[in-house]
């Protein structure tokens, strides 16, 4: 009997671990067909596609651009892997319905799209993890098998990473260093940030509202980044284009002639004072020009007064403005001209901090601003993914009252990453895509010359060679 179970003992411990490893083994297999855990030659980038909203917001301008390339990545290199940052959808946007009824929402308006993304996931793994826009994605199981039966891949974390030519990618949404846009607990449905507020009750409203009037420009609000911009965006579309004919060009000389009002005021006084010793400023333009010289004249005697009136407020309006734009900070809302680009110093203060935590991180990979870019931090390269939204940019009019212009732009772009010989390669590509002709006439005329080119341009090509000082070359 004791030689019988010695026997089977001898049996259990020799077939055992043959029958884990086998176990394994088809587990792994298993996995790597599901999961698709085979190494992809090349991993492509977009983000920011805020797909879904209420009312007008959930036209989807780019969707064909969008198919045509979904439709193009599966045509090769393979193995490879669709990598999308967050805010694929516009959760936050969409507030007729609740929870899973979102997505279910957004997939039943858009069809095409999501048969594409079934079709390509075929042959392309997609993935995405949540962005602030579509936070909800992180909160409820129920999304990860809803967007699993178009073969997009959920992962509810806050960053991912992926190893190409031994470095390590590190790939993110970026919300979490925007005080206005971050979370204080991942993945707690209720821990919301002051963005969420903003979006949902203005850009929703606004969406609705569009798709039921005539101001169609509020379609892009959802556009508008910084979202502390959306004030401004809007008393200058209300201005150009909502406020009344007869309204805005009895204002348009008051305002363009303001500043010229308060040197001439200015110029007075300093005659009157004897410190001028000219009368360059006592011209009047009725008795040169007739009624339209005597119409000029009035305009800056009225803005005079009222350069006046401000002059004897001017320190306690001085404290005011300076107490609020104060208080606005503490809010984490900042209204400056300068916030765009110091957000995007946040972000690379924040891949610097990856950068020196892990050395083997060669590449920092993060979308939420809307503007593409590539820049070199050191040995190592920083890769913002841009939107396929349209973009406005901020124009400054060329009189100082008269509200800023937002021009607007399309920039479908998306970014590869792969190995090359011992190195990585990024590509940078940009899909077509016309802008309608939206500005007025005055609009144009009031930034007529005035517009800039972004402050960098994206190369076509960059290599990350294998030193370890992580020599690049750009081509």
């Amino acid at each position: 009997m004791k030689i019988f179970r010695l026997f089977q003992r001898a049996i259990v411990f020799t077939v055992m671990p043959v029958a884990a490893v086998a176990v394994a083994s088809a587990i792994v297999a298993a996995g790597s067909s599901a999961e698709g855990a085979e190494v992809p030659e090349t991993y492509y980038f977009i983000s920011d596609l805020h797909i879904g909203g209420d009312g007008i917001l959930d036209r989807c301008s780019f969707e064909p651009e969008l198919i045509m390339f979904l439709r193009s990545i599966t045509e090769g290199p393979h193995p490879a892997e669709l990598i999308i940052p967050g805010d694929a959808f516009g959760l936050w946007e969409t507030t007729q319905v609740k929870g899973e009824a979102k997505m279910e929402r957004i997939i039943k308006n858009h069809p095409d799209l999501f048969a594409q993304f079934r079709e390509t996931g075929k042959s392309v793994r997609i993935t995405l993890i949540p962005g602030n826009h579509d936070y909800e994605l992180a909160c409820a199981p129920v999304y990860k098998e809803k967007l699993a039966e178009y073969n997009i891949h959920l992962e509810a974390v806050l960053y991912l990473t992926r190893n190409v030519a031994g470095r390590t990618i590190w790939i993110e949404h970026g919300n979490q260093h925007d005080e206005f846009n971050s979370f204080p607990d991942f993945g707690n449905p209720y821990g919301l940030p002051p963005g969420y507020f903003v979006t949902t009750s203005t850009v929703a409203a606004a969406g609705r509202s569009a798709e039921r009037g005539r101001s169609l420009w509020l379609n892009d609000l959802a556009s508008v980044y910084p979202t502390e911009d959306i004030p401004s965006w809007i008393w200058s579309n209300y201005f150009y284009k909502e406020m009344g004919l007869v309204l805005r060009w009895f204002l348009l000389p008051f305002l363009i002639l303001f500043t010229a009002s308060a040197i001439i005021l200015l110029g007075q006084k300093l005659q009157g004072l004897g410190i001028l010793r000219t009368k360059i400023f006592d011209i009047k333009m009725g008795a040169r020009f007739g009624l339209a010289g005597r119409l000029v004249d009035w305009i800056i005697w009225i803005n005079g007064v009222v350069v006046s009136f401000l002059l004897i407020l001017a320190i306690p309006l001085f404290f005011l403005a300076r107490d609020i734009h104060s208080a606005l900070q503490r809010y984490g809302v900042d209204t400056s001209h300068h916030l765009k680009v110091d957000k995007e110093e946040e972000y690379i203060a924040a891949a610097n901090s990856i950068f020196e935590k892990d050395p083997s991180v060669a590449l920092y990979i993060y979308g939420h601003t809307h503007v593409p870019s590539l820049r070199k931090v050191g040995p190592r390269y920083v890769i913002n993914t841009g939107t396929w939204m349209k973009r406005l940019e901020r124009t400054p009019a060329h009189f100082r009252l008269m509200p800023d212009v937002y021009v607007p732009s399309y920039q479908l772009n998306y970014f590869t990453v792969s190995q090359r010989g011992r190195g990585i390669r990024m590509e940078y590509h940009v899909i077509p895509k016309q802008v309608p002709d939206e500005l007025t006439l005055l609009q144009k005329l009031m930034i007529l010359g005035g517009r800039h080119e972004e402050a960098w341009r994206i190369p076509a090509e960059t290599f990350i060679d294998s030193g370890e000082a992580g020599g690049a070359s750009n081509r």
